[in-house]
């Protein structure tokens, strides 16, 4: 199938050469947003469907993506929130026993736009000493050809993941229920991940619920347990969510994922940064402080919490590669968050145990 000229261009200016693939309507638009990269190999359908992906273009640094195709079962989320694909080379034939569908088919149904062909470790290096931009890409030949100006205006004009409330975006509009287990969870949906779902609903029956729902409606289902998802974008943006967590906790043990982990850390009083190039992948390290035990952790965050911001709580897991607080915990009132994905949807199985660990304190 052949492809037309497409160009990527960075807001500082940066420009990288490819093709056009996934979708593109006959009057084609830039797609813009903030430009990250992701390092783990395998895992790109739960990548590209994760919602903590809204407002941003996704670069895999493994060349090869597509390779075993698409199967339903991994997705993430009904569909996907981020805002373009950027890979080396988009396999055009999928090999696998479970494949249902190529990644091409998978990128025209969602309606998401891609370039490949691109220098992803030029990009990756680049992304890695200069941070995270915003960017715009399209296709810059054929009979409704992009110019580059236009695309380098987009790229300028196109605001990032700073100060937005992207968790509206992707938060579900009704509560619904998942699982069978024995308890009764509640479960804010700031973006929450399938597997997270499926590692909950082992626990007990899960009650999913929007994420501007007032403490006391959450209370008023008495719940043997909250969980704070996992979702996009900025923290501080989200002071709806911040206030109602600070109402829950201490009334109810309380365990949370990502961004539900800094939700929780602003809380309790601490200040949220913005990562350089942030962590996204599936093999970060961890250490888990109280045992000394390294765990290889699946990560996916821009934002993290301020050291010594939270005077109150203990540090129990920090990252290895940069010192970055990976865990909290408040044991005086039941709560603990991890900046990282122990459900792993991709990635390691190290750190599973936190699911039990809050199934223990809902029982305490």
């Amino acid at each position: 199938m052949s492809r037309l000229d497409a160009l990527l261009v960075l807001q500082d200016g940066t420009t990288f050469e490819g093709e056009a693939a996934g979708y593109w309507p006959d009057a084609p638009v830039p797609a813009t947003g903030e430009v990250v990269f992701n390092t783990t190999l395998t895992g790109y359908q739960e990548v590209l469907t994760d919602p903590s992906y809204a407002g941003q273009i996704i670069t895999f640094t493994y060349p090869h993506i597509g390779n075993y195709g698409i199967t339903g079962r991994d997705s993430e989320s009904a569909r996907t929130f981020c805002r373009g694909l950027i890979v080396r080379d988009l396999a055009p034939r999928p090999s696998s026993w479970r494949s249902e569908r190529t990644i091409h088919d998978f990128l025209i149904e969602q309606r998401l736009p891609a370039i490949t062909g691109i220098d992803t470790r030029r990009l990756t290096r680049h992304i890695r000493d200069a941070g995270s931009m915003p960017g715009a890409f399209g296709p810059v030949s054929g009979p409704s050809a992009l110019s580059e100006t236009l695309l380098k205006e987009a790229a300028g004009a196109e605001r990032g993941t700073d100060g937005r409330d992207l968790v509206a975006e992707v938060t579900t509009p009704e509560p619904y229920s998942v699982g069978d287990g024995p308890r009764r969870i509640v479960a804010y949906d700031f973006g929450i991940k399938r597997t997270i779902l499926r590692h909950l609903g082992t626990l007990g029956v899960v009650e999913v619920v929007p994420a501007a729902t007032p403490a006391e409606e959450v209370l008023a289902r008495q719940p043997d347990g909250v969980f704070l998802s996992n979702g996009p974008g900025d923290p501080a943006a989200v002071g709806y969510a911040v206030e109602q967590i600070g109402a829950i906790l201490g009334r109810v043990p309380v365990f949370g994922i990502c961004l539900g982990h800094q939700l929780m850390a602003t809380a309790l009083g601490g200040r949220t940064y913005k990562l350089p190039f942030g962590h996204h992948g599936g093999n970060h390290p961890v250490r888990r402080l109280a045992t000394g035990a390294v765990e290889i952790t699946s990560q996916n965050h821009n934002y993290a919490i301020a050291e010594g911001s939270l005077p109150g709580a203990e540090v129990t897991h920090v990252n290895l590669n940069d010192g970055v607080i990976e865990g909290i915990g408040r044991p005086d009132l039941r709560a603990f968050s991890v900046q990282y994905h122990p459900e792993a949807g991709p990635g390691p199985h190290d750190a599973s145990y936190l699911f039990s660990e809050f199934e223990r304190i809902m029982g305490a």
